[in-house]
């Protein structure tokens, strides 16, 4: 960790003497399990991070560098893996932004990448997430985890159009045993930290690469976009003939409207996911094709007082062929699930405290997820942060109930500078 460190530092102070600006945080958080885990520890997370963030501005070229440097005794020492997210360095974005022609930027590096109209629902956004920072409490910003990738935005006259390259696969930072207990079916049981995941991973550059497309336009108001996706399911949800996951090809379609409506927002988006290796829905180890779709409205009810609901469904697709190939034993899921959300945010004392609520409920599933959250910021540098992540579910293979027994309380303080 120290070379680490020494390297950051002088590449920071380097920087800065070059006419870089620099901004950052340090960041503290512990969060303990409210409930015994036969497979995980207590300590859910207990972790010191640093981030460092330098910019820098040319008539040429717009350059960015942000880093976090991470220890974290809930997991002890782990290996290096940027991919990952494992280990003292967390490389968060190292890109350079450029104008060639007035029509065209051109974004090359790692980058934090999302589109799309969801509150914490993800249709066509198919860029990587991070679903451990997610659960235990670390702030909702390392959702999104970081691609390494090509953007390129055109603005002719009729739209706005983003491509995007990734030239080697960016899965999901996925739940995988180390940290948060799951369900593993090809065990029957929950799985955790004592229980490896055997993974074939996608790290062929060029050849498992990843395309993002996306058609944008604003007409009076109302937002209009289309989408497109070719590479693989983010996490890895198919089984191979060793047994082992892996992440099978993926194609997705779809579209999104957001406009204004009865004195709030109103979304609607749908995607069409094409699963390329199981088109015909009789192959149990590899996920079938689905129909997703989102409905959405937020607005303020009172003065520093909103609220926002979604509608969300998974319909999957030949699922008559999917219940004949079924292995004996194994639980059926349904070929409708349905997801509620709801959003709370309340600023009192002069919007210097902040008391939200996200819950997601699942009626097909009959599980839920409850994230209530209070930010209080003490001064203009200073934040004090306390929160949870409760789980509750009848099943233990349902997507929430899964991980009723990671159930957590946090709490953290922010330092900006």
């Amino acid at each position: 960790m120290k070379h680490w460190v020494l390297a950051l530092v002088l590449v920071m102070w380097a920087s800065v003497a070059w006419g870089w600006q620099l901004h950052g945080f340090v960041d503290g958080r512990s969060g303990m399990r409210l409930q015994d885990d036969d497979v995980e520890r207590q300590a859910i997370l207990n972790e010191l991070r640093l981030q460092l963030d330098l910019n820098h501005m040319s008539d040429l070229a717009i350059w960015q560098f942000r880093a976090d440097l991470v220890g974290d005794e809930a997991v002890g020492e782990s290996e290096q893996d940027l991919e990952r997210g494992y280990g003292v360095l967390d490389l968060r974005e190292a890109n350079v932004l450029l104008t060639p022609f007035y029509f065209l930027d051109v974004k090359l590096g790692r980058q934090i990448l999302t589109w799309g109209t969801g509150d914490l629902l993800f249709i066509n956004d198919l860029f990587p997430k991070d679903w451990q920072s997610f659960f235990i409490g670390r702030d909702v910003e390392y959702l999104k985890a970081p691609s390494d990738a090509a953007m390129f935005s055109f603005y002719p006259s009729w739209a706005n159009v983003d491509v995007i390259y990734v030239p080697q696969f960016d899965a999901d930072r996925y739940i995988s045993g180390e940290r948060i207990s799951y369900w593993n079916p090809m065990l029957g049981r929950r799985a955790g930290a004592q229980d490896e995941m055997v993974v074939d991973q996608r790290g062929d550059w060029f050849s498992e690469d990843e395309w993002h497309v996306r058609v944008s336009r604003n007409i009076e108001g109302i937002e209009l976009a289309a989408y497109g996706y070719d590479g693989y399911w983010k996490s890895p949800q198919g089984v191979d003939a060793l047994y082992r996951s892996y992440f099978p090809k993926l194609r997705v379609f779809g579209a999104s409207v957001r406009s204004s409506f009865a004195g709030g927002v109103a979304n609607v988006e749908t995607g069409y996911y094409d699963s390329r290796e199981d088109r015909r829905g009789d192959d149990p180890m590899v996920p079938n094709s689905e129909l997703r779709a989102l409905l959405g409205y937020e607005r303020e009810i009172v003065r520093n007082f909103s609220a926002a609901v979604q509608y969300y469904l998974e319909y999957m697709q030949d699922y008559s062929a999917y219940r004949r190939t079924l292995p004996t034993g194994m639980n059926a899921r349904d070929e409708d699930r349905h997801v509620v959300t709801l959003r709370l945010t309340r600023q009192l004392l002069n919007q210097n405290l902040e008391l939200s609520l996200f819950t997601y409920w699942s009626p097909s599933d009959r599980d839920s997820y409850l994230r209530p959250h209070v930010k209080y910021k003490a001064s203009d540098a200073i934040s004090l942060y306390l929160g949870a992540n409760l789980f509750f579910g009848d099943a233990p293979d349902t997507f929430f109930g899964q991980f009723e027994n990671n159930t957590n309380l946090y709490a953290g303080m922010r330092y900006s500078f």
